[in-house]
């Protein structure tokens, strides 16, 4: 039996899985390897995808997945997020016996809404999964315990817990609530030198709506998109990945600092101050990625 590594006890990793993470739910083991090859990786979600009464059989699907010595057959640990029931739940409380006999360390906590609940997940790396209005209000506390490695956001649920209907209008657009929470939780994971992730586009077919919100999401700052359905993950990894052309642009223009030497300089007639500079290097980051 493994238990929470007493590594992660102190300092944390940073999170790089991404762009494009897939859930899978952990009722279909049949799934797992094809959605961890078709991702960057791959969510086996416990909770929503899970009917109630197909909780323990989702559990033991995990489990019968590992080898004689715990390892796993089709899974990477390192590219493998288990998301969990919430916090208080007798679910929640089964799913951890089941996690501590695993080599995945990489939870996704369900409706967090407090940074007490965090601490119930010493010794894993979490995502913090903020889909509630208490998750959204608490998002600064919960990015800044030290097992947080990204917070995400989840619309409908949050939607839900207000009393609302849907989190977007007719034109397909996020309403103002929405989006208020989506700029809180990417500000909060920020702030605390945490990843972002976006939530989830659930029109499948609309793959050209998914390239909109995927470039938003890009170039707002968040590191990752989640997915439900593997057609969906090309479209986000084409929206993460710079252009030749952007990646030529960045590369010349940090070149062009290095030689220029001074805090202020003309580049192809724009002026150019740090915050451009930074721009260029987040291009030259995800482009190696």
């Amino acid at each position: 039996m493994s238990s929470p590594d007493s590594s992660l006890r102190g300092a944390v990793t940073p999170f790089i899985m991404g762009p494009a993470l897939l859930f899978c739910p952990a009722d279909r083991p049949e799934r797992f390897g094809k959605a961890a090859e078709r991702s960057d990786a791959v969510i086996l979600d416990l909770e929503d995808a899970v009917a109630p009464g197909d909780k323990q059989r989702a559990r033991g699907a995990i489990l019968a997945q590992l080898g004689s010595e715990g390892d796993t057959a089709e899974l990477d640990p390192s590219r493998t997020i288990i998301r969990v029931n919430p916090v208080g739940s007798a679910e929640f409380e089964k799913d951890l016996h089941s996690l501590a006999h695993t080599p995945y360390r990489t939870v996704m906590l369900a409706k967090a809404e407090s940074a007490a609940q965090l601490r119930a997940l010493e010794g894993y790396r979490v995502i913090a999964l903020c889909e509630t209005a208490a998750g959204i209000v608490n998002a600064s506390a919960i990015a800044a315990e030290p097992n947080v490695v990204a917070l995400m956001w989840g619309a409908e649920d949050l939607l839900a817990s207000l009393g609302g209907l849907s989190s977007r209008n007719d034109d397909g657009g996020y309403r103002a609530v929405a989006l208020h929470a989506r700029s809180a939780v990417l500000l909060a994971a920020k702030a605390a030198g945490k990843e972002a992730i976006d939530s989830v586009y659930v029109n499948i077919p609309d793959l050209q709506g998914l390239s909109v919100e995927s470039l938003d999401a890009v170039a707002s700052g968040f590191g990752a998109k989640a997915c439900i359905h593997p057609s969906q993950v090309a479209t986000v990894r084409e929206a993460y990945a710079p252009t030749p052309e952007a990646v030529t642009e960045a590369a010349e223009l940090l070149d062009a600092a290095s030689a220029a030497g001074t805090g202020v300089f003309q580049f192809k007639g724009k002026m150019i101050d740090g915050p451009i500079l930074k721009h260029a290097e987040a291009t030259l980051r995800r482009a190696r990625h």
